[in-house]
C-alpha cells in the first residue's frame, strides 16, 4: 500500500482546514459588525422564536423579523465552514495517525478523530433544518404587539 497518500491526504486536510478558518473568521466578523435584534438579547428567544415558527404560531413583528435573521444567518455558505472545519478536523487527525503509523495495525487512538465527524454532521443537519425554515417565514401570521409588561425588582434588604 502507499502510505504517501495518508501524507497528501493529511497536507490536502491541513490546508482545507485554513480555508474553513478563513470562512469563519469573516463570518463571525459579518455577525459581530452588524447591529442585533432587540430580541436576540432575551435568554432563550431563539429557540423560542423557531418553535412557534415549526409551529405555525401568529409571531409579532419583532419576532418576524428575528427570525428572518436566524434563517439568513443560517443559509449563509460560510456558517457551514464551521461544520466543514470540524470535519476536516478529524480527518487530519485520522489521516496524520494512519501516515505516522507506517503500515503497523491502527489502534483505537486513531478513530478518535471520528468524533469531531459526527459531531459536525449533526451541526450541519442542525443547520438545515433552520434553513428549511424560509418557506414557513413567508406564510407567517403577524399579531399585533403589545407593549411589554414592564417588571421591577426592587432591592432587597
Amino acid at each position: 500500500m502507499n502510505f504517501r497518500l495518508f501524507g497528501d491526504l493529511t497536507i490536502l486536510a491541513a490546508v482545507l482546514e485554513l480555508v474553513f478558518a478563513a470562512c469563519i473568521y469573516v463570518f463571525v466578523k459579518r455577525l459581530e459588525d452588524r447591529t442585533p435584534a432587540p430580541l436576540s438579547e432575551e435568554v432563550g428567544a431563539h429557540k423560542a422564536v423557531l418553535k412557534k415558527l415549526r409551529k405555525r404560531e401568529p409571531m409579532s413583528q419583532d419576532e418576524v423579523d428575528y427570525a428572518a435573521q436566524i434563517i439568513s444567518d443560517s443559509r449563509s455558505l460560510f456558517a457551514y465552514a464551521i461544520p466543514a472545519a470540524l470535519f476536516t478536523m478529524g480527518c487530519l487527525y485520522i489521516f496524520g495517525c494512519l501516515e505516522q503509523l507506517h503500515g503497523a495495525t491502527p489502534s483505537v487512538r486513531t478513530f478518535i478523530g471520528v468524533i469531531p465527524m459526527l459531531t459536525s454532521t449533526n451541526l450541519a443537519i442542525q443547520l438545515l433544518r433552520v434553513a428549511r425554515l424560509k418557506g414557513r417565514l413567508q406564510k407567517v401570521s403577524l399579531t399585533w404587539s403589545k407593549a411589554p409588561d414592564v417588571v421591577t425588582h426592587s432591592p432587597s434588604g
